[in-house]
């Protein structure tokens, strides 16, 4: 029996070597669709996973920016494309007198420049330690003591090349630890205290920079972060803060979540239907190929059924051909997928303009197995039909057939 089997095997490879063309086909036509899951599947769960990281990170309910800065902030935290805009300092102490504001803090945002004096073109964000409940808890996560003057926190993008000091106009900063990832522009972003911001703005001067005029970290900022107390009417909070300071933009996190959210589900939507087609269109095209392919190997099985061969083995080796096609497949599309998908991952955040966070190990590693038996099983549907007409049939009189 184990040399029957080992003969039936060796007849199945043979048949897919033989038909080298018809082999390649099928196997073009699987991997496609195992590329389509398992790319698919990778990039909405990234998305998701990086949605609820950005909720976890915002901090704030509400964000204050120059009216004319809402798209910039917003490249900011999707994108990590670096920008500076500015307000007066003073419109903090009035935010914080507001009824409904929990907690308040500003932020100084710097750019670096792609030159000489600097390692990297990034975000440089300034906090005050005193007030801030937005970065610090997430610096806390992998730094545990007080960040002190001159050194910086990195985004988990941002690669230094001994990974303890990067320089920036021209100076150079202790790296005190590099947070974890997030999937937004956040993770290319420079994280520092005001104080340190200081040394960077005075530096960047020194060097010729300009920013904007009349802007420096001692009488601007460039964001307001606002957590607004419970059972608090966000809506009212936010036409008060209009009312008390005039032209500035302010920006809902939930809005801007529920944005991105809605843009996920649009894009989810499009992979299903795109998916959907693409998997009928390839069991139809894998079922015709094996039905029209079924008259000219009529020849073959009848050799063997002449050899003694059953029908139900007959059917089995042509199920085997599908099963060696649908692996074959499945394993080239992954790895094809996972050779975009993997290595471009930061750069397919950046042209989707959304939060992107590949899951772990474990969970890739599931989804890479699903789509591994999904096409497998797949493949083989698709010949099963032809299958079971071999084996009703006794395809072995067609020796006589054209004589």
């Amino acid at each position: 029996m184990k040399h029957f089997k080992n003969y039936v095997l060796r007849i199945t490879i043979l048949n897919l070597k033989h038909s080298l063309t018809r082999t390649v086909g099928l196997v073009f036509f699987t991997a496609i669709l195992s590329l389509v899951l398992f790319g698919g599947s990778i990039l909405m769960i990234s998305l998701q996973k990086g949605l609820r990281t950005m909720k976890d990170r915002m901090g704030a309910d509400v964000m204050i920016v120059p009216l004319e800065n809402t798209n910039d902030m917003e490249a900011i935290l999707l994108k990590g494309e670096p920008s500076c805009f500015y307000f007066k300092k003073t419109l903090e102490a009035k935010v914080r007198a507001l009824d409904g504001v929990e907690l308040c803090s500003s932020q100084f945002f710097l750019t670096s420049l792609d030159a000489e004096c600097c390692d990297a073109r990034v975000q440089l964000i300034g906090f005050d330690p005193s007030t801030d409940f937005s970065i610090q808890p997430w610096i806390a996560k992998v730094y545990d003591q007080k960040l002190e003057n001159g050194a910086v926190i990195i985004g988990n993008d941002i690669r230094v090349e001994n990974g303890k000091k990067i320089k920036l106009f021209g100076a150079e900063y202790e790296v005190a630890a590099k947070l974890d990832a997030t999937g937004t522009g956040l993770d290319q972003a420079v994280y520092a205290t005001t104080d340190t911001i200081k040394l960077m703005y005075a530096a960047a001067y020194e060097k010729g920079q300009r920013f904007l005029e009349e802007a420096d970290p001692d009488g601007s900022i460039s964001a307001i972060l606002i957590r607004v107390k419970e059972d608090t009417d966000v809506k009212k909070l936010i036409k008060n803060i209009r009312k008390e300071l005039g032209a500035v933009q302010v920006v809902e996190s939930q809005s801007m979540i529920r944005g991105t959210a809605d843009q996920i589900k649009q894009m989810a939507a499009f992979l299903f239907i795109f998916g959907g087609l693409l998997l009928v269109i390839s069991i139809v095209t894998i079922c015709l190929v094996y039905h029209l392919t079924l008259n000219e190997r009529k020849k073959e099985f009848s050799v063997l059924r002449t050899l003694g061969v059953t029908r139900k083995k007959l059917a089995g080796i042509l199920l085997s051909e599908a099963a060696i096609i649908g692996a074959m497949g499945g394993v080239a599309g992954i790895a094809i997928s996972s050779l975009v998908v993997f290595p471009f991952h930061v750069y397919l955040g950046d042209c989707m303009s959304m939060p992107y966070l590949l899951p772990g190990i474990p969970i890739i590693f599931a989804v890479g197995l699903i789509t591994f038996f999904a096409t497998l099983v797949m493949g083989t549907l698709s010949a099963s039909m032809t299958a079971y007409k071999i084996s009703k049939s006794e395809v072995y009189l067609s020796l006589r057939e054209g004589e």
